[in-house]
């Protein structure tokens, strides 16, 4: 229908019922709905993507601890330090390390660095490769991080830990430090301390 024959009759239809009758949206528009056909396929479409979506958050990254025959010890250095920043995300969790993470590489990731330059130069290069990262951080309130070990003797070489503290007065803060084997692991090596807030921490691992 011409569109100046429709807006004829729907003056004539207010005029006739002074206004009673409101005119029809649906006479108002050019009927351009969607075809039932593309309505299925773009439901499809999204559903799909919803799939694809929660599929990909599902899909959680395999760390592994295997070190490759040839590498040299800074490639080695570099690897260990690169499993270490991904061992302490994971044991935040994302509500903790939403806040501290910044905090965290800038304070406590260079000490964390040095002492694994220094656990890595007391080994002969041949026996680099037999130095490994632990994959199970503590939840809860655990204080472990990672451990640094032996590969073929089992045997801890350096653990790094944070401690939920609370000073009198003071609100939480996380203690960063490790213990090494060359005195049973009993000194305490402080790497640095993250206010947290007077609120108590989340635990470990939350999301």
């Amino acid at each position: 229908m011409r569109t100046w024959i429709r807006k004829s009759l729907i003056i004539l239809v207010s005029v006739l019922t002074f206004g009673v009758v409101p005119p029809s949206h649906a006479f108002w528009s050019q009927n351009q709905e969607i075809p039932k056909s593309l309505q299925r396929t773009s439901t499809s479409t999204s559903n799909s993507n919803s799939t694809s979506e929660s599929r990909s958050s599902d899909h959680e990254v395999q760390i592994s601890v295997t070190l490759p025959e040839k590498d040299s010890e800074g490639e080695i250095v570099d690897t260990l330090i690169g499993k270490a920043e991904q061992q302490a995300m994971i044991k935040f969790g994302p509500k903790i390390s939403y806040v501290i993470e910044s905090e965290f590489n800038e304070v406590i990731m260079p000490s964390i660095i040095e002492a694994i330059e220094m656990t890595v130069a007391q080994y002969p290069e041949d026996e680099l490769r037999n130095l490994a990262i632990t994959e199970k951080p503590g939840g809860g309130v655990s204080e472990k991080i990672f451990n640094i070990y032996h590969a073929e003797t089992g045997e801890d070489l350096i653990l790094f830990h944070v401690r939920r503290e609370k000073p009198p007065l003071a609100g939480y803060q996380f203690n960063f430090h490790y213990h090494t084997y060359h005195d049973q692991f009993q000194t305490h090596y402080t790497m640095g301390t993250i206010y947290w807030s007077k609120d108590t921490p989340p635990n470990w691992q939350t999301v």
